[in-house]
């Protein structure tokens, strides 16, 4: 009997040490709920004013008998190295040795609707007002948090993947460009812009699902720039969608499966499936030209007859063919070791040798960071900060005119190595107050058995992201079957990158690729190095050139709030218009309540309002956060001389709701007029409802 236990013992342990310890984790990253520019369209005026969708943070720990690596991926416009630095700094805290810069990944999903002010490059924080010091708090507090949640949950369990094929809610943003590639490139897909989810999904020893990863390329831009709540749009809400369907019981953000929709090759990839159309007159326009009247915009819509209705609709179609991943056999099991590597790159000292499509091989170098001029007149998804006419070399935008008269023309040499980009504002040669472009890079790869990983610092078009999966398949996949996924704007941003063919166009995706038309082949040959060192244990990379940490120069003008003040003879928390006596599905109650200002304290890990149903044995259940969807939490200042403010609860009662008495409440913290500038808490809650089917 003995030997016998000893026997299954043994074949329990070699079992258990074939499988992978997983950890999957969640937490609130959300920034400034009110006062602070979302990051992303560039718009000055799209100052936030609340939540519709909080942002999370998605952790991902994956280790064998001697490795392990960490994907997180984040609600936010675009990640920077300084948030990587200080997230390392506070796990070398709490789990030393364990992460480090080759073995952690942050990837952003690109919502355009999150606060900006944390990426320290001017041309970045310039539609901000400069450096928000809370933002780039919430941003680390929350990605640390989700690492050590992930942490803690490490167990045994197992990887599968699968693939499938996703129409309806992409099309290309620039089909002329894609174009330009070379024709038996082209023949070799059946689509301008990738089609292909592919997902990991996580469970445990027992078979108890855990999550899931998924990479699909769309731009997170349902939601567009005249927005003013935070969201974290399209793929944000298709997280909530998946994590709601496997967390019944749980809130969101709260629940043990997580459920993340990472971004992927999406430069030139948008949802707004209808096209783009004059506002106005509704015909066919682009940008750049065919344009539209002087009074309109040219401007691509989604599927819906609004942007929010568009962006349900999209996260919709992303959860469903998930969830269908997620159950479809057959699913490939995973195994296999763990590596990952890492290396900083200056692009402006690298060189490359690359082959013009049907001609000659030239040599090509990395330029000094440079935009061109029609960056400055966006996308269809949204007009850029200072919106010039297409192909225009001229602004009618005073502050845009003031910047460029500040900024230095641009050299000989830089006119020279940008070629065809005819140049709006050289970055790479401008460094006051401090640098308006990084030069200095981070590349990283990851090999999880079959399963590879480029983490790119940018948003790579759909052609340049299958040059970079060719490219690391060609070294690590040889014969053998593998999955190479592109990981986007990952570690750090670096604009756009597209084929040096795309880049002829200087479509808004070409003049936004910083570092010349080579930038792409550039990338090419880093990535293959690093595949190669993957490859081969024996080589040893160098770390390379550490990027400059510019906390000490940042700039900002936007001031923080001093003090807080009641309106009228209220109280902080008044609920100064209260809900209708009663209401039905699909209506929406609001109640107005006496507030401070949201940056006084931007909740992480809690919420601004809540929507209670009263039970049977009288107690007051929570039945919506303002993480819900059907929730809305919107502030406004009343009074600037006076510093009062009031914060609007909606809540749009969904079907099934069960019929009963409801409430709505509102927490915030304001500041105190007498007191140094101390917190004070409160709360606020409206009168009883009733809500019946009809």
């Amino acid at each position: 009997m003995e030997l016998r236990f000893i026997f299954v013992l043994s074949l329990w342990i070699t079992a258990a040490s074939s499988l992978y310890k997983i950890g999957v984790g969640i937490a609130d990253v959300t920034g400034p709920a009110a006062g602070v520019t979302f990051l992303g369209y560039g718009k000055m005026e799209q100052s936030g004013e609340g939540i519709h969708l909080r942002q999370f943070s998605r952790a991902f720990l994956i280790e064998d008998s001697t490795s392990r690596i960490a994907f997180v991926s984040i609600d936010s416009a675009m990640m920077g190295d300084q948030i990587k630095k200080d997230v390392l700094k506070k796990l070398k805290e709490k789990l030393p040795g364990l992460y480090d810069t080759n073995n952690l990944m942050l990837s952003s999903t690109h919502t355009h609707s999150t606060p900006g002010g944390y990426m320290l490059h001017m041309l970045f924080d310039l539609s901000t007002l400069g450096y928000v010091q809370q933002t780039l708090n919430c941003l680390v507090k929350g990605i640390t948090l989700s690492i050590l949640r992930a942490h803690d949950k490490l167990d045994y369990g197992r990887i599968f993947v699968n693939k499938g094929e996703l129409k309806g809610i992409s099309m290309s943003r620039s089909p002329q460009s894609y174009l330009l590639n070379p024709e038996v490139e082209r023949a070799q897909y059946a689509h301008n812009v990738d089609k292909t989810m592919v997902q990991l999904k996580f469970e445990s020893e027992y078979g108890v699902p855990l999550g899931v990863i998924n990479w699909y390329a769309v731009h997170a831009t349902s939601m567009n720039n005249t927005n003013r709540l935070i969201s974290s749009d399209n793929v944000g809400y298709a997280s909530v969608l998946f994590e709601q369907k496997m967390n019944p019981d749980s809130f969101i953000g709260k629940g043990p499966f997580v459920a993340a929709f990472a971004s992927s090759n999406l430069g030139d990839v948008t949802p707004n499936i209808k096209g783009p159309r004059c506002q106005k007159s509704g015909k066919p326009c682009d940008i750049p030209g065919p344009s539209c009247d002087v009074d309109e915009l040219c401007v691509a819509s989604g599927p819906g007859d609004d942007m929010k209705e568009s962006t349900k609709i999209i996260a919709r179609r992303l959860f469903d063919k998930a969830y269908e991943l997620m159950a479809e056999k057959p699913i490939i099991e995973i195994k296999g070791p763990i590596k990952s590597i890492h290396q900083f790159v200056d692009m402006t000292m690298e060189e490359v040798d690359y082959k013009v499509p049907g001609g000659e091989m030239v040599k090509g170098k990395g330029c000094k960071p440079a935009m061109g001029h029609t960056f400055s007149s966006g996308t269809i998804d949204g007009p850029g900060l200072f919106s010039f006419e297409g192909g225009s070399k001229s602004s009618n935008n005073p502050l845009w005119d003031l910047v460029t008269n500040f900024v230095p023309k641009p050299s000989p040499e830089q006119v020279e190595c940008h070629a065809e980009k005819s140049i709006l504002i050289s970055t790479g040669e401008f460094n006051y107050p401090l640098a308006w472009s990084p030069k200095i890079v981070a590349t990283q790869l990851a090999v999880i058995g079959p399963l590879i990983i480029a983490c790119v610092p940018g948003e790579f078009t759909t052609m340049s992201g299958r040059r970079v999966r060719k490219a690391v398949s060609d070294v690590l996949c040889k014969s053998s079957w593998c999955t190479v996924v592109i990981a986007g704007l990952c570690n750090s941003y670096t604009d756009y990158i597209t084929t040096p063919e795309e880049y002829k166009l200087q479509r808004y995706e070409g003049a936004s690729t910083l570092f010349g038309p080579y930038t792409l082949p550039i990338y090419l040959k880093q990535y293959t190095k690093l595949a190669e060192a993957l490859l081969n244990s024996d080589v040893k990379l160098d770390p390379g050139p550490d990027p400059v940490d510019l906390r000490p120069d940042v700039w900002s003008l936007l001031p923080s709030p001093m003090r807080d003040s009641p309106i009228g003879r209220h109280s902080f928390g008044d609920c100064i218009e209260q809900p209708p006596y009663s209401a039905t599905w699909g209506q929406t109650v609001r109640a107005k309540f006496v507030s401070g200002h949201p940056r006084n304290n931007p909740m992480l890990e809690q919420t601004f309002l809540t929507v209670e149903r009263l039970t049977d044995d009288l107690n007051w259940n929570i039945v919506a956060t303002d993480a819900n969807w059907e929730t809305e939490f919107i502030w406004k200042s009343v009074s600037w001389i006076w510093a009062s403010s009031v914060a609007e609860v909606k809540w749009t009662i969904p079907e099934n709701t069960t019929p009963g008495l409801y409430r709505l409440r509102h927490f915030g913290y304001f500041r105190m007029y007498f007191g140094g500038g101390r917190l004070g808490k409160y709360f606020g809650t409206s009168e009883t409802f009733k809500v019946s089917k009809n």
